[in-house]
C-alpha cells in the first residue's frame, strides 16, 4: 500500500473549512488541482470529481465513504476492474483552538497497480494536495 500526506494550518473555523471543501459549485474559482465536482457530499453517493494533472484533466467518480460534517470528508475511487488500483482520499479537519484548525489530505493507494501509478504521478498528486491545501487556507482565511 502506497501512502501521500500533507497537513496545513489554518487559521479559520472547522465550520468555515468544511463549508468551503463541501461548496463544489465554488471549486473553480479557487482550487488549483481538485478543479470541478458534481454531486453531493452524502455517504454512498458517487461524484464525478475532475483534477488538473500536467497539461490537462482527468475525470474520475469516486464514492462517498464518509461525509462527516465539520471533521471528515472520504471516498474511494478504482479502476473499472476491481483489485488493480484504489485510491482512497481523506479530508480531515482537526480544530486546535477557537478558529484555527489542522486540514490533512490524504490518500492511500491500494492493488496490484499501485506502485507502478504511484511512481508515475506520486509527486505531482502531492504538489496538487500542497497547492489545494495552499489555496483553502487562503479561501478560508481571507
Amino acid at each position: 500500500m502506497q501512502h501521500l500526506h500533507t497537513e496545513i494550518i489554518i487559521n479559520a473555523s472547522a465550520e468555515k473549512v468544511w463549508g468551503i471543501l463541501t461548496d463544489f459549485a465554488k471549486f473553480p474559482e479557487w482550487n488549483p488541482f481538485i478543479v470541478s465536482i458534481e454531486g453531493n457530499p452524502e455517504v454512498g453517493t458517487r461524484l464525478r470529481t475532475e483534477l488538473k494533472s500536467g497539461n490537462g484533466t482527468s475525470v474520475f467518480k469516486p464514492k462517498v465513504l464518509v461525509a462527516d460534517k465539520n471533521k471528515t470528508f472520504e471516498w474511494i475511487g478504482s479502476l473499472p476492474i476491481p483489485g488493480l488500483f484504489n485510491g482512497q482520499h481523506l479530508f480531515k479537519i482537526e480544530p486546535i483552538e477557537n478558529n484555527r484548525v489542522k486540514f490533512i489530505q490524504s490518500e492511500q493507494f491500494s492493488g496490484l497497480l499501485a506502485g507502478l501509478i504511484i511512481k508515475q504521478i506520486g509527486e505531482e498528486t502531492r504538489k496538487g494536495f500542497v497547492s489545494m491545501n495552499e489555496a483553502l487556507k487562503k479561501r478560508a482565511e481571507g
